[in-house]
């Protein structure tokens, strides 16, 4: 009897000594800020940080209701109804992203919150009144605009901490940031399934309702778009508006700076790669598990806690080695991970029947999880600058989740369903797809060696890629 209470904290005893593990190692990056500033600051990103990670489990508690819902929600069923929301989302950026320039992040967290909160109580009243008849088309429009408000998230986190951290300090709070971020990973997958196994599963929508309720006041007491706004003078953050007013550019000027950032441009390719890999792990492996009868061992019961504590080790290790090995340059820690995940992919595809599959790709998760902040996190703050960084995340994050549809509705039409789905054999290219994605990814990073986002830092000569020349360095030249 003890030892089976042991079994079951266990779990809960991994996280703990992951997150205490990580944060006792991560180095100090000292830029003279008073002890009321950096207090101040950790009471702005700690709610804004949890209302994200609580955004996570109302984003991907759809994949546990898949299994709950058995075949009512067949795998083609699912890949749709994901593959609609992610490419609703990957165009969001579109309006939500200026938007978010011109509101503030605080604003955008707000109606990220609110937003999503009601779009899960509208999945969880349907699922109530038991409206399954049509259950792909109905979800396929409520999960689309929950995601349509999920997109405010990712940028409104970015666009707060590009004005409350300087470039040297954003690789290694990066980390930190991630274990809120990773814990999302965590209340979806297994609070989502104890949820599932102890109440009616409409509770699966509601209780991220209430808790974003909740983080939506929170946020609206604690946030602050800039130290200005809290009583504290704003800081100098040597990102790529350093030197400038600070203010947005018009849509259409933005629109063409970015785009024709080969930075920025090829950043938003790595993540469209980053998006159909990461999505690839963490949506189908779980459904491999349930379909295929393996549902009942480690690593499937604990999926949740593994992607949490993987995503917390992949975010510690790529920003602390991005600020420490490669003075802030996100390209050579990206295109690292980016090989792990080459390898880890040629190597699922003969490891289908093995007992060690979910084990690689809780590694291969940690490696992916691990580009996506450094690049979607990180790198969209550096290049894209503290005035203009909504737009930056924008088009960044908006192709990670291009990428993810485009997984979703690849893996719905090839993915086997019923007795098909119970052979790990028919289940080939699942793995096989992620080859090629990481390839490319792979040279792309590799186009990202020498970026660097700090003025006086670059020049053509030290890129392989050319740069758009701003702030002080275009009034030098």
């Amino acid at each position: 009897m003890l030892l089976a209470s042991f079994m079951n904290f266990m779990p809960v005893l991994i996280l703990l000594a992951v997150i205490g593990f990580v944060l006792t190692k991560l180095p100090k990056v000292d830029l003279g800020h008073s002890a009321a500033f950096k207090q101040r600051r950790f009471w702005n990103w700690l709610p804004l940080g949890l209302t994200y990670a609580f955004l996570y489990m109302g984003r991907y508690n759809l994949t546990v209701s898949k299994n709950a819902f058995g075949a009512l929600m067949t795998n083609a069923d699912f890949g749709t109804i994901f593959g609609v929301g992610t490419i609703v989302y990957g165009f969001s950026f579109v309006i939500n992203g200026p938007l978010t320039d011109r509101l503030g992040g605080r604003t955008a967290i707000l109606i990220a919150s609110f937003g999503a909160a009601f779009a899960n109580f509208l999945m969880g009243l349907v699922t109530y009144l038991g409206w399954t008849s049509h259950l792909s088309l109905t979800f396929s429009i409520l999960y689309a605009l929950n995601m349509y408000f999920q997109s405010f998230g990712a940028v409104s986190i970015v666009k707060v901490n590009a004005s409350w951290f300087h470039v040297r300090e954003r690789g290694t709070f990066g980390g930190i940031f991630g274990i809120l971020i990773s814990l999302g990973l965590y209340f979806a997958y297994d609070w989502g399934a104890m949820i599932t196994k102890n109440f009616p599963l409409q509770w699966v929508f509601f209780f991220p309702t209430l808790i974003l309720i909740g983080f939506f006041m929170l946020s609206y007491v604690f946030v602050r778009d800039r130290p200005s706004d809290a009583g504290f003078d704003d800081i100098e953050t040597a990102d790529a508006t350093f030197g400038q007013a600070g203010q947005p550019m018009k849509l259409k000027q933005l629109a063409y700076k970015m785009f024709t950032n080969p930075v920025i441009v090829t950043i938003a390719l790595v993540e469209f790669c980053s998006g159909f890999l990461r999505n690839s792990i963490m949506n189908w492996y779980i459904i491999f598990a349930k379909q295929t009868g393996t549902i009942a061992t480690f690593v499937p019961k604990n999926w949740g806690l593994l992607l949490c504590c993987a995503g917390i080790l992949g975010g510690v290790f790529s920003g602390t080695i991005s600020d420490k090995l490669f003075q802030s340059r996100r390209g050579p820690v990206a295109a690292f991970l980016y090989g792990i995940m080459l390898v880890g992919g040629i190597a699922a595809t003969f490891m289908l029947h093995s007992q060690y599959l979910g084990w690689l790709v809780v590694f291969m998760s940690m490696a992916i999880i691990g580009v996506h902040g450094m690049l979607s996190g990180t790198a969209s703050m550096d290049f894209g600058g503290k005035a203009n960084v909504g737009t930056a995340v924008g088009i960044i994050d908006g192709m990670v989740y291009l990428g993810t549809a485009a997984e979703a509705l690849y893996y719905g039409a090839v993915i086997p369903n019923g007795d098909a789905a119970k052979d790990p054999a028919n289940w080939s290219a699942w793995p096989i797809a992620m080859v090629p994605m990481a390839f490319i990814g792979l040279l792309l990073t590799l186009r990202l060696w020498n970026a660097h986002p700090s003025n006086k830092a670059i020049s053509k000569h030290d890129l392989k890629i050319p740069v758009t020349l701003t702030g002080e360095e275009a009034s030098a030249k």
